[in-house]
């Protein structure tokens, strides 16, 4: 049987509605400690649709995975979010894509990546054994700890400075005799994996083959239609470990006109995705978009985190976020917050939209509901936007807000 033509708009729609930006996605999830908030419970169950939810330091409206869900969710309460992820029973803190936030019932899946660290005896830097031992043992005797409580955090930060007890929890976390299912602030707290994940999950011994293949095809069904190579980024593994596991998925062959070989999950070729698109602010880092190639081909956008590009040298600005409507990446917002207002230090829309009649009214439309609708969800009672290119669209933009 030959493969299922796709056309790159049906592959993009496919991936919208995969994501859960366009129409509704099942996101009720029961249990977790969550009982009395609704709010929390869609939260997780998003993040057990995405199958991973990336993590970072930044946070300039809100944390990049509160984002996440307020994309898909729309005004899910921030505490919510931070109960659905950080409540110590329903996730736990991995490396996936990157640091992620993970479903506390893949802990199973991510075992070839522990007993990889194991084998190479390190994560970041040289682990002192010593300091493994010591920091075993005080988890043992005083319960969950931070790093501050392991005395492994200098003061400049917990991410960046690093002292030896520091690095040890960071490789027992990525040995995972060390597991971290809470978050004190932006602080980990440590605890023994053997306490906080479950016996009939720790009990399950997947060999490497099995673990990604099933990553894999939650890629597969997260991205609706991929590459070989959007696979392996979604969850950072090798070309050639998909490869080895492709045919165990349940992924079938699709052909896309201008891509390379793809595959698709049968569920996104069972029927036209539908449903309302979200016109919404997206975290750079959300997983619509964390493949620069892939938003590339997706959607003809440059992305590009420039936070870590000397000011001067910056384009958009230091946390560019892409602004979807439509199911279309129209535009781009660097905002900040002075009190209850929301700034745009720069705004622009997309050459496509903003040289076209009648797009670059619908473009302004769009920008200025996501504005609206970010500004009051983290408190804000009004918008200002600073710049905006072309410059032209500065008084439609200002009429729309007002």
């Amino acid at each position: 049987m030959p493969p299922v033509e796709l056309t790159p708009e049906q592959a993009r729609r496919i991936q919208l509605h995969a994501q859960g930006l366009l129409g509704r996605v099942a996101t009720t999830h029961r249990g977790g400690g969550l009982r009395g908030d609704p709010g929390a419970r869609r939260a997780l169950g998003a993040l057990r649709h995405l199958g991973a939810v990336q993590l970072d330091t930044i946070s300039v409206l809100a944390r990049s995975h509160e984002l996440v869900a307020y994309a898909r969710l729309g005004a899910v309460g921030r505490s919510s979010v931070e109960r659905a992820y950080w409540n110590g029973t329903a996730a736990f803190e991995y490396w996936s894509h990157a640091a992620c936030v993970l479903p506390i019932e893949d802990w199973p899946l991510y075992a070839f990546r522990r007993r990889d660290y194991l084998h190479r005896g390190r994560h970041w830097h040289r682990t002192p054994e010593e300091a493994c031992k010591e920091v075993l043992a005080r988890l043992r005797s005083d319960g969950p700890l931070t790093a501050t409580g392991l005395g492994g955090a200098k003061k400049g930060g917990e991410w960046f400075d690093r002292t030896d007890h520091k690095i040890a929890a960071e490789y027992l976390l990525a040995t995972g005799e060390v597991v971290c299912t809470r978050r004190v602030g932006w602080r980990r707290v440590y605890d023994l994996a053997e306490r906080a994940i479950p016996a009939e999950l720790r009990e399950q011994d997947l060999s490497d083959e099995e673990c990604v293949a099933t990553l894999v095809a939650r890629a597969g069904r997260a991205l609706g239609v991929a590459t070989r190579a959007d696979l392996a980024d979604y969850v950072r593994v090798r070309g050639e470990q998909v490869d080895a596991v492709i045919g165990a998925t349940g992924l079938v062959p699709v052909e896309v006109g201008g891509w390379s070989t793809a595959w698709a999950h049968p569920e996104a070729l069972a029927e036209v995705p539908r449903g309302r698109h979200r016109t919404t602010l997206l975290s750079p880092f959300d997983s619509l978009v964390w493949d620069r190639k892939r938003t590339q081909r997706m959607f003809a956008f440059d992305h590009r985190l420039e936070a870590y590009v000397p000011k001067a040298k910056r384009v958009h600005g230091y946390f560019t976020m892409p602004v979807l409507a439509g199911g279309r990446l129209i535009g781009r917002v660097d905002p900040a917050r002075e009190g209850t207002t929301l700034i745009a230090r720069k705004a622009s829309v997309e050459p496509a939209a903003a040289n076209t009649p009648g797009k670059a009214e619908r473009a302004i439309a769009h920008l200025a509901e996501a504005l609206r609708e970010a500004a009051e969800w983290v408190g804000c009672d009004a918008v200002r936007v600073e710049r905006i290119d072309p410059p032209a669209l500065a008084a439609p933009l200002a009429a729309a807000l007002n």
